[in-house]
């Protein structure tokens, strides 16, 4: 697994429980409001070969936090692009630790593995826009069949999921809401992000704006009709 680094705690991550954070190296997006660019650029991630974090420096690490932390989330970057995946959480597993994934949904079968096999407990979906207009954002097209894929495999799993959209003044309003929900259809949680401008992957980003109080409201109206649980990140 290439670790890019780690944060040892997070009482924010993993919802309910005390965490640590592993940020793996590499991502099939470039979206241009990512504030983990260091995960994702080409360059940044050249920096960091021959400084990834060793497993077994990590595994080290848990094996002091047992009895302190509760679970593991693993995030990016993207974590479902990397083939040892599922042998990285059977470690965390070993140990006794929760997981959870946060995913951009564009690998549904490294989901579908990883949920056979019983190796997570929670997972995070970031819906970006309506799942056919996702190149405004992500930087890239992207298969909407395999996105769908992934929010049904999801949906159906049995375990704690959220899915969360970052919401930028000058791409979301509530048009592109309802036709997020037409995709993703009823569920069981979903978080409100706003965008934050002061770190992003794409510099012309940084000039475009978090939405205001009155818009995150008119938002949370439309939301409230399609989830159990609704959060916001303002």
């Amino acid at each position: 697994m290439k670790i890019g680094g780690i944060n040892t705690l997070t009482l924010l991550d993993f919802p309910g429980k005390v965490g640590a954070i592993v940020f793996t190296a590499g991502c099939n997006f470039q979206c241009g409001y990512c504030h983990n660019s260091q995960f994702v650029k080409a360059e940044e991630i050249a920096k960091l070969k021959g400084h990834f974090i060793p497993e077994e420096k990590f595994f080290n690490f848990l094996d002091t936090r047992k009895g302190m932390l509760d679970g593991v989330v693993v995030s990016g970057g993207e974590p479902t692009i990397h083939p040892d995946l599922p042998d990285f959480f059977r470690e965390i597993r070993k140990r006794g630790f929760l997981t959870k994934l946060d995913t951009n949904g564009t690998n549904p079968e490294m989901i579908e593995k990883l949920l056979k096999e019983k190796l997570l407990d929670y997972v995070a979906m970031d819906i970006k826009m309506p799942l056919d207009d996702y190149e405004s954002l992500s930087g890239l097209k992207v298969d909407a069949n395999s996105m769908r894929k992934s929010v049904e495999l999801i949906k159906k799993s049995n375990i704690d999921y959220e899915f969360r959209t970052t919401v930028i003044d000058e791409f979301h309003d509530i048009k592109v809401l309802k036709k997020i929900f037409k995709d993703i259809g009823y569920v069981k949680t979903f978080t409100i992000q706003n965008f934050r401008p002061e770190k992003t992957l794409d510099p012309k980003f940084g000039a475009f704006h978090a939405c205001t109080e009155e818009k995150i409201e008119g938002f949370k109206k439309i939301a409230e009709k399609h989830v159990d649980k609704l959060q916001t990140h303002v």
